[in-house]
C-alpha cells in the first residue's frame, strides 16, 4: 500500500479511539481527522469537503425541514397518542418502535422516517417517563433492519443493484429478491432489539421537576370544538403524564378536585395543572388544548398569529401587574403576551391562573409573539426574559403537513423524483403552505449532526482514493480460495468492517465489483454473493459512521461511542451470523 493508504488508516483508527475516549463533541473530532488527512496531502482541499455536497447529506438535512413540518402542526402528536401509545414497560415501548418503523423502512427510505420518528420520540419519552437513550438506538437499528427488507427499502440496495446491472448487463433483481434473505434477519435482529438492548443501553435523562426544583401551575381550556370534548381524563392523555399533575377542573363556576380517570371532558372545561416547564409545553401541543386564564369571553389577542412562541419571564418588583391578579392588571393588552403557568420560589401555587396574584420573582410562562423577547429585553418590569425556542403547533395544517410527506415518500418510491427532489419539493410545500416558517425551518436543521455526516464522508473517501480500502478487501477476500461458504463470510465481514469505518453506500461501492470478479473466477452465483454485500452494507450497528441513521440518533440520544460498541458489536455477530445461514440454506452458491 501506498503511503497515503497508512495515513488514510492511521487518521480512521485514530478517530475511531478519539471517540471513545475523548469527551469533545463528534464533528470536532472528524472535523480534525478531516484537517489532517487534507493537510498531509492524501486528499485534496476539493476532495476533504465535497462531501459537504453530497446528495445524501443534502437529503437529510431537507428531511430534518420535512420532519419539522410534521411537528410545527402537531402531527407528531398524533403518532404519540394513536401508534406509540402507552407501553407498561420498556420491552413493549422498544416492541412499539420496531414494528411500524421496520415496516415503513422496507417500502420507505429509513431516512426520513427516522427524521420523522426522532421527535415524536423525544415527546414520547418525556409522556411515559422513558430517557431517549433508551430508544434511540432501537429506532435507528429498527430502521435499518426493515431496510434490507425489500431492494427500495435502502439506497445500499439501489446502488447495488445498480451496479450490478451495469457490470453484467443483467435485467436486476426484483423488488422482494432480498426478502428472503431480509425476513429471518429482520426477525432475528428484533428479538434482540426488544430483549437484549434494555439491558445493555444506557439510562440518561434530563433532570425532572423535582430535582430542577421549578415546578408551574398551569391552566388550560378544553377547545369547545374540538377533539376532546366527551373523552375521558384517560382517554385524552391528561392523566399520566410525566412531571405534570392535574390538580383540578374548573366548570361552569364549580371547582371538580381529586379528579378521577373516567371523569368526561366538556367544552370550556378550565384544567389546572402542576409541572415542570417541559412537561408544559407538551401539554400545550395537544390538540384540542388551548390557552386560558380564566376569562373566556375576551379572545386571545394572539390567535391570529401562527407564530407564536413560548418565553419565560421573572417579574420584578416595578411591574405593574404585582398585587393584582393577571385580568386585573390588563397583562395581555399591556405588553402582549399570554401567561400560560406560574412559578413561585419553585413551588406550586394552588388554585387557577385567575385567581393568583403576582408578585415580584414569580416565574411566568407565557406565549408571546416573536418580537416579544428583544422588546422587552431592558424593560424594567422583568428581571430575565428567555426564549424558549418552542412554538406552538398549528394543528389545522397537520394533516396538510402529512400529505405532503406521503406524496413525497410515494414520489420517490415509485421512481417518480429522486429521495432528494421529492424531499426538497416537500420542505418547500411546508413552507409555501405556512406549515411552518422560515426560522422554524432554520431551527429543525441539526448543524452538527450534518457537519458528523459531512466528515465522515470524508474518511470514506479517503480510504477509497487512496487505495486503502481495495488493498483491505483483495487482501482479505483472496485468503478463501475455492471455497465459497469461506468466501461468503469473508464478503460479509469485509464489507462490514468498511461500512463502520466509511459509509454503507462507500463499501458497497468497492466491493461489488471485487465479488462479481470473484464469483465469475470461480463459477459462483453471483445473486447470494451480492445479497451478502447488501446486508452486510446495511447492518452497520457498532459505530455511529457507518450508517446516517445512526448519526442522526447519536445526539439526541446523548449517546457515547462506547455506547455503540456494546449494542452494536453483538447485533453485527447475530445479524451476520443469521445472514449467512439464511443465504447458505437458500441459495445454491455454485452458478
Amino acid at each position: 500500500m501506498s503511503p497515503e493508504a497508512w495515513i488514510a488508516i492511521a487518521v480512521v483508527l485514530g478517530t475511531l479511539v478519539a471517540l471513545i475516549t475523548v469527551t469533545l463533541p463528534p464533528y470536532l473530532i472528524l472535523m480534525g481527522a478531516l484537517t489532517v488527512l487534507s493537510v498531509s496531502g492524501v486528499l485534496s482541499s476539493t476532495e476533504a469537503f465535497a462531501g459537504f455536497g453530497n446528495t445524501g447529506l443534502m437529503t437529510v438535512a431537507v428531511m430534518f425541514i420535512v420532519a419539522g413540518g410534521i411537528t410545527s402542526t402537531g402531527g407528531v402528536q398524533w403518532i404519540v397518542q394513536n401508534v406509540l401509545g402507552r407501553p407498561s414497560h420498556i420491552r413493549s415501548a422498544i416492541f412499539r418502535v420496531f414494528a411500524p418503523v421496520a415496516g415503513l423502512s422496507g417500502f420507505l427510505n429509513n431516512t426520513p422516517v427516522v427524521a420523522t420518528m426522532i421527535p415524536a420520540i423525544n415527546t414520547w419519552c418525556r409522556r411515559i417517563d422513558a430517557a431517549p437513550s433508551r430508544l434511540m438506538i432501537p429506532l435507528s437499528y429498527s430502521a435499518i433492519l426493515g431496510g434490507t427488507l425489500t431492494m427500495i427499502g435502502t439506497s445500499t440496495n439501489l446502488v447495488v443493484n445498480g451496479q450490478y446491472q451495469d457490470l453484467t448487463g443483467e435485467p436486476g433483481f426484483g423488488l422482494f429478491a432480498i426478502t428472503l434473505v431480509g425476513l429471518p434477519v429482520a426477525v432475528v435482529g428484533g428479538l434482540f432489539i426488544i430483549f437484549v438492548l434494555p439491558r445493555i443501553l444506557p439510562d440518561r435523562r434530563a433532570p425532572t421537576a423535582s430535582e430542577s426544583l421549578r415546578e408551574f401551575t398551569v391552566e388550560v381550556a378544553v377547545d369547545a370544538t374540538g377533539p376532546l370534548v366527551g373523552k375521558t381524563i384517560e382517554q385524552a392523555g391528561l392523566r399520566n403524564l410525566r412531571t405534570l399533575f392535574l390538580v383540578e377542573i374548573g366548570r361552569q363556576g364549580t371547582v371538580l378536585s381529586a379528579v378521577a380517570g373516567e371523569e368526561t371532558l366538556l367544552g370550556n372545561d378550565r384544567l389546572v395543572f402542576a409541572g415542570d416547564p417541559d412537561a408544559i409545553k407538551d401539554l400545550l401541543a395537544i390538540r384540542g388544548i388551548q390557552p386560558s386564564v380564566g376569562d373566556k369571553q375576551q379572545p386571545t389577542i394572539l390567535e391570529s398569529r401562527p407564530e407564536r412562541r413560548l418565553v419565560e419571564a421573572v417579574v420584578s418588583t416595578n411591574c405593574d401587574a404585582v398585587g393584582r391578579t393577571l385580568k386585573d392588571s390588563r397583562f395581555r393588552e399591556r405588553y402582549g403576551a399570554v401567561v400560560l403557568a406560574v412559578s413561585r420560589n419553585g413551588q406550586r401555587i394552588k388554585g387557577g391562573l385567575g385567581s393568583i396574584r403576582i408578585e415580584a420573582g414569580d416565574s411566568l410562562l407565557m406565549e408571546a409573539r416573536p418580537g416579544f423577547v428583544s422588546k422587552l429585553q431592558n424593560s424594567r418590569d422583568f428581571l430575565l426574559i428567555s426564549d424558549l425556542d418552542v412554538d406552538r403547533p398549528r394543528h389545522d395544517k397537520a394533516g396538510l403537513a402529512w400529505s405532503l410527506l406521503i406524496a413525497a415518500v410515494l414520489a420517490a418510491a415509485t421512481g417518480l423524483l429522486s429521495i432528494l427532489d421529492a424531499g426538497l419539493l416537500a420542505a418547500a410545500g411546508m413552507l409555501v403552505t405556512r406549515c411552518m416558517t422560515p426560522a422554524q425551518a432554520l431551527r429543525t436543521i441539526d448543524l452538527p449532526i450534518l457537519i458528523t455526516i459531512g466528515a465522515s464522508l470524508g474518511l470514506g473517501a479517503a480510504l477509497a482514493s487512496s487505495g486503502a480500502a481495495n488493498a483491505i478487501a483483495e487482501l482479505v477476500v483472496s485468503i478463501a480460495g475455492d471455497r465459497p461458504i469461506l468466501l461468503l463470510v469473508l464478503i460479509y465481514v469485509t464489507v462490514q468492517m468498511l461500512t463502520e469505518m466509511i459509509t454503507n453506500n462507500g463499501a458497497a461501492v468497492i466491493m461489488v465489483p471485487i465479488a462479481l470478479s470473484l464469483t465469475e473466477q470461480l463459477s459462483l452465483a453471483p445473486a447470494p454473493y451480492l445479497f451478502a454485500v447488501m446486508m452486510a452494507a446495511s447492518a452497520s450497528f457498532a459505530t455511529p459512521l457507518g450508517y446516517q441513521t445512526n448519526l442522526m440518533v447519536y445526539g439526541p440520544g446523548q449517546y457515547r461511542m462506547t455506547d455503540f460498541l456494546k449494542a452494536g458489536i453483538p447485533m453485527n455477530i447475530i445479524v451476520g451470523v443469521t445472514t449467512v445461514v439464511t443465504l447458505v440454506l437458500s441459495f445454491d452458491l455454485r452458478a
